[in-house]
């Protein structure tokens, strides 16, 4: 390959024009690869103009989720000072109080167990923000967490309601339930998936002689199933989350907090990094703001409707998670079938991503010679923080392979015509784990704006839930009308005419399935001439 990019000059420009950078948050962006006309931001500056207005009413208290008529305001977990209602701000600062002593109280022993034992693990209870965040934090901070002894505790995490699952993590831990706590997160304590996993830890604690409620503590709004469940079974803590704080942004309220505090994460600094970047990109100076140049980025790239792919590279180990992150916090947030005038839009970013240079083994390939229908985010970390170089040759460590493979990529990307956004952190700690999560969400606000979509609704999950409820009551009649027929061969034709579903055929066929495939339930599967011509029977 020719050593020289094209128009070496013009990049170099380029790249002075377009990159933004933060001395104090010590963050950068560089989006001088991406391939947009120079009258570009000249063009977009009015709708980008309005898009801060309406961050501003949004930070400002306004009813932002009409659906649910409530206000969105996860700005104000990281500067109370700016919540619209005294009431609010003194319900996070109470609660920071609150998890800092508890933990305090856990690290320290004086929150101790039966025969004198501390915590040493804990069991995070979630599904999708509720537990994605605090994984991030977990594993992004492993390494710099390794060499600490002073009682902080391992995490765990049951964030679905597969059985296999959950028994992975259960017969990791079954001599060691007895020193493990369980943080319940649920807003509403009625999330399927979570109270199931509530269920089975009951009873995992119950068959080991174990008083659940000695090891237990709920994240949930006040008022809610969960809350009351706790007060009544006299569990150790009840910590609030508030209905103007959405799953996906939640990292910064307890249900982040209080895991990254566990752990014994500087939950300051993270909180810190990110009122520190809310600051940053509350700007009206396009070229100084790195989340405005995100989402006007996607808004070029993916043609201001979702056209393009956005590819998340994050060249280190412990940000592996981050990709997984941001697919449902953008992916969620911007996914809508109308916009904000209900007109159908069919609104969306496809976010998806690992870690390299792992991907420089897998589909770095199709980025470079197949379908040009994405853009790169690279994710570099500068600082490698071993205490002592191990060379690998000649003045040459590991981690100046990994910097040499993210450049390489970028560069041959660059050379095939594909395009790419570079953030840049000095270094993976709570505080810069704090402002690229900021970042982003501030990133996410701006694109609903240009796109003039709400962010801050999921419709769309909603029908899905209201779907798997319906499932579960043709499982629970299909069960029980051929309970009823004990003895006789039934088929899918006569029970969709008994229970009531015309026109699901299909899915009562997959319950069926379902239902006969182990043989627990005691059904099982009678064949015919062909495989739709089968039975069940009890």
């Amino acid at each position: 390959m020719d050593k020289n990019i094209p128009n070496e000059n013009e990049y170099w420009q380029r790249f002075k024009t377009y990159f933004c950078h933060s001395a104090e948050l010590e963050l950068a962006i560089d989006i001088s690869r991406m391939n947009f006309p120079e009258n570009y931001f000249e063009i977009m500056e009015p709708a980008i103009q309005k898009a801060y207005i309406e961050m501003d009413r949004l930070e400002d208290g306004i009813i932002a989720n009409p659906d649910e008529d409530r206000m969105v305001g996860h700005y104000w977990l990281r500067a109370p000072w700016l919540a619209p209602q005294n009431s609010i701000r003194c319900g996070i600062e109470n609660s920071l109080q609150a998890i800092k002593e508890f933990v305090s109280n856990v690290h320290e022993g004086v929150i101790r167990l039966e025969q004198d034992k501390k915590y040493k693990y804990f069991i995070l209870i979630g599904i999708g923000g509720s537990a994605l965040g605090p994984q991030l934090l977990a594993d992004a901070m492993k390494l710099k967490l390794a060499d600490k002894t002073r009682g902080f505790l391992k995490p765990y995490f049951l964030d679905n309601t597969d059985p296999d699952g959950i028994d992975r993590i259960l017969i990791e831990l079954r001599d060691v339930l007895a020193e493990t706590l369980v943080l319940v997160v649920s807003k509403s304590g009625g999330t399927v998936e979570t109270y199931n996993g509530l269920v089975e830890l009951q009873h995992a604690y119950r068959l080991q002689g174990l008083e659940f409620a000695r090891h237990a503590l709920a994240v949930t709004c006040s008022g809610s199933k969960l809350a009351l469940r706790a007060r009544e079974e006299n569990w150790l803590a009840i910590l609030p989350i508030w209905e103007w704080v959405g799953g996906r942004t939640s990292i910064t309220s307890a249900v982040g907090l209080l895991p990254a505090a566990l752990l014994g994460i500087d939950i300051d600094a993270f909180l810190t990094g990110a009122r520190l970047c809310d600051e940053l990109t509350r700007t009206r100076d396009t070229l100084a703001n790195p989340a405005a140049l995100l989402a006007l980025m996607w808004y070029y790239a993916a043609g201001g409707h979702g056209k393009r792919d956005m590819v998340i590279l994050p060249y280190k180990d412990s940000l592996q998670y981050l990709a997984r992150y941001l697919q449902q916090l953008i992916m969620e947030s911007i996914g809508k079938e109308l916009d904000r005038d209900d007109n159908t839009v069919h609104q969306g970013l496809t976010v998806y991503g690992n870690k390299g240079s792992t991907d420089q083994h897998a589909y770095v390939q199709q980025l470079l010679d197949g379908v040009n229908n994405f853009f790169v985010t690279f994710v570099e970390v500068l600082a490698d923080e071993r205490e002592e170089l191990l060379y690998v040759r000649d003045d040459i460590t590991s981690g100046d392979y990994l910097r040499a493979f993210l450049l390489g990529t970028r560069r041959a990307l660059t050379l095939k015509g594909r395009e790419s956004i570079t953030i840049t952190l000095k270094k993976v700690d709570a505080r810069s784990l704090g402002a690229i999560i900021a970042l982003f969400e501030r990133a996410v606000g701006l694109y609903a704006s240009l796109v003039n979509i709400n962010a801050y609704d999921q419709p769309g999950v909603e029908l899905g839930k209201k779907g798997a409820n319906m499932v579960i009551d043709m499982l629970a009649e299909a069960q029980e009308y051929i309970r009823d027929k004990k003895g006789e061969i039934v088929t899918v034709e006569e029970i969709i005419g008994a229970c009531g579903y015309p026109g699901e055929h299909e899915t009562m066929f997959k319950v069926l399935e379902y239902l006969c495939a182990d043989g627990n339930r005691g059904i099982k599967k009678v064949y015919g001439t062909d495989y739709f011509d089968s039975g069940y029977s009890w």
